[in-house]
């Protein structure tokens, strides 16, 4: 296996399970990235592109599968719905902070995908805004306000409010 690929795995699985919130979910997706980042890597890649280019393999993936699920009119399982209460990160022995990480993870769920994937690529990825703005082949202001407003809501549902209620007009 490519070294360079090999490096960024554990960073695809812990951004594959932050937006799927599923652990098996997760490693799905990430086995299927890794393996068309193997049939299509160039041997004269910069190692320094080798990250941003697998994450957003993932990402086309990830669209592509929800696209997929949309179609067969199917909805992907959690832990949660599975009847498991594990969240998507450890857990403390205190009781007020294992809340605190089950809110989290409840709020991250509810975010859209947009919103999703911005906050966790920046956040917990450390990317930068134009290298997310390049992922998701957006312009650097949506990244923004796409992060501004993910951790707006996000705050907002921490603190406890609940967010509107938003109806599509046609």
């Amino acid at each position: 296996m490519n070294p360079a690929i090999e490096a960024v795995i554990p960073a695809l699985r812990r951004y594959a399970r932050a937006l799927l919130g599923s652990a098996q979910d997760a490693d799905d997706l990430v086995h299927d990235s890794v393996i068309l980042a193997l049939a299509n890597v160039k041997p004269q890649m910069p190692h320094d592109a080798v990250r941003p280019w697998l994450f957003t393999i993932m990402r086309h993936r990830f669209i592509s599968d929800r696209r997929k699920a949309k179609f067969r009119h199917t909805v992907p399982l959690d832990d949660a719905a599975l009847g498991g209460d594990a969240p998507m990160f450890r857990v403390s022995a205190h009781q007020e902070s294992g809340l605190r990480i089950h809110d989290l993870s409840a709020g991250l769920a509810s975010l859209p995908d947009e919103m999703r994937e911005v906050l966790l690529l920046v956040t917990l990825e450390n990317f930068t805004y134009a290298e997310v703005a390049a992922m998701l082949d957006v312009p650097l202001g949506t990244v923004m306000s796409r992060l501004s407003r993910a951790r707006d809501r996000l705050g907002a549902l921490m603190d406890g409010a609940t967010p509107p209620l938003l109806r599509r007009i046609k």
